[in-house]
């Protein structure tokens, strides 16, 4: 019999997987600070940036751009709305969904928001050209990986 031994997993800094996800806790914990004084936490601000870039989407079309399920997305909905930086109606043309739309504080909160990418830019001490092909890349291996297992329509 050729029976194939089991390998033991490569230590957590050979692994792919770990270094970014350990970049992405890294990153969230310098724009931490930043997001307190917005009062708002990183997924907040996740969903808000959504919807900055297209106002007035359903809970389905937030969830899918952000990779979760909309059982997760709806507490979420709630603090934000209970903050006062969105707003959630029924869509007349189909009571089932829930659409999500800015109010004029979550549209002025955008301009404040933008402190996120400088303090990114001078944590990470890189060109902003080398931050941006990383960015690319990371994007592509996380499309690829997606499209492998054909479990998420890619953001556009």
């Amino acid at each position: 019999m050729n029976e194939k031994k089991p390998s033991n997993p490569a230590p957590l800094d050979d692994q792919l997987c770990y270094a970014i996800y350990s970049a992405g806790m890294a990153i969230q914990r310098v724009y931490k600070p930043l997001l307190d004084r917005l009062g708002l936490t990183y997924p907040q601000y996740l969903v808000l940036n959504v919807l900055w870039r297209e106002d007035g989407q359903t809970v389905g079309a937030i969830a899918e751009k952000l990779a979760l399920e909309s059982s997760t997305l709806t507490p979420l909905l709630k603090r934000l709305e209970a903050a006062g930086l969105l707003q959630r109606t029924r869509n007349p043309e189909n009571e089932r969904q829930v659409v999500i739309a800015l109010t004029d504080r979550g549209r002025a909160i955008r301009s404040e928001a933008g402190c996120l990418n400088e303090a990114l830019l001078a944590a990470s001490r890189q060109p902003l050209a080398d931050l941006g092909n990383l960015n690319r890349d990371v994007r592509q291996l996380r499309d690829t990986l997606y499209a492998s297992i054909g479990s998420w329509t890619t953001p556009t």
